[in-house]
């Protein structure tokens, strides 16, 4: 398909700290937790090694502490093959860090500390505008300060470039300012954050996603987990069908289905072959343990398409 497409991601960088529960604890209980995995996390790395590893070339803006955690996520991020120059350290600061329980049954609970994630300012931005010109497609995400996020979308506008808006963690955004990205994608919690309405099916969804629009909005996708993902846009609106899988991990599903649906996008495959293969790719994140440790790469991935095209004799079945 010609040269490889550039995403920018501006967003957060964190470590994750992972713990494995038989369930999560009541309010002043303690449990016992059975594993424990450190890894690399944070939307934004997540969703720019997703983009990586299914082979476009990446850049990420973000801000990392002085401690410990910092140094290791820049020079993780370079091993991924992640262009990090716009990767810097703040003095005096912790990096991002997110404890993450995750119970028996692969659901997951994650409380984010911000750390230098909240000092990514517009400024930042502008320093880095030379490179993200050269973007194909630039990634955002809620883990940033909102007033970075919004100068962000307005300099994508300004210079024709797609725009992905992930509003995660979920919370009440000015519509009005977020209304020029190209794709919105919130999962249910954070459609019913934005849109204010409870979606609890993917007729709600459908019903939040259509308020959207009216709101502004230009496309939008709701990841509905296990029941596949919604799409809506002046064309109106349709079910992206699941994949089965043994699901043993959701965390970094949402981050695996937005890097790779960049990406294929990017490559000029259509909206629809772009969210099929995004939500396979979210599916098989769950079947291993981890967030950036289960995205798999370009090869395997395309692998398993052929592997289920053989199985099924078409279509190999979404879910993120």
């Amino acid at each position: 398909m010609g040269r490889s497409p550039r995403i920018a991601v501006v967003g957060s960088a964190n470590v994750d700290l992972t713990t494995f529960v038989h369930r999560f604890p009541k309010p002043g209980e303690t449990v016992f937790g059975k594993e424990f995995h450190l890894g690399f996390g944070g939307k934004g790395a997540n969703q720019a090694v997703a983009a990586r590893r299914c082979s476009a070339d990446v850049l990420m803006v973000a801000r990392v502490g002085d401690d410990l955690f910092g140094p290791a996520t820049i020079e993780h991020l370079k091993a991924e093959g992640i262009d990090t120059a716009h990767v810097q350290a703040v003095a005096n600061t912790s990096s991002g860090v997110a404890p993450i329980l995750v119970d028996e049954t692969g659901q997951n609970s994650i409380l984010v500390v911000k750390g230098a994630n909240d000092l990514l300012m517009p400024a930042d931005v502008d320093l880095a505008s030379g490179a993200l010109f050269q973007a194909d497609c630039i990634i955002l995400q809620l883990e940033i300060p909102l007033e970075t996020v919004y100068h962000t979308i307005e300099l994508a506008q300004s210079h024709g470039i797609r725009c992905i808006l992930n509003p995660a963690p979920g919370q009440r955004l000015d519509l009005t300012r977020i209304a020029a990205v190209d794709y919105l994608i919130p999962n249910e919690s954070e459609a019913e954050a934005i849109g204010g309405m409870a979606v609890q099916s993917s007729e709600d969804a459908a019903a939040c996603a259509e308020g959207l629009l009216d709101r502004g909005l230009q496309r939008v996708v709701i990841t509905l987990g296990s029941q596949g993902a919604l799409v809506a846009g002046t064309d109106g609106t349709r079910v992206v069908p699941p994949f089965p899988v043994e699901a043993i991990d959701t965390t970094g599903a949402g981050d695996a289905f937005i890097g790779s649906f960049a990406t294929f996008l990017a490559e000029g495959r259509s909206e629809g072959d772009a969210l099929e293969r995004a939500s396979l790719y979210a599916a098989l994140s769950t079947t291993r343990i981890g967030a950036q440790t289960a995205f798999l790469d370009r090869a395997a991935f395309e692998k398993e398409i052929e592997r289920r095209k053989g199985v099924s004799g078409g279509r190999a079945g979404a879910g993120s």
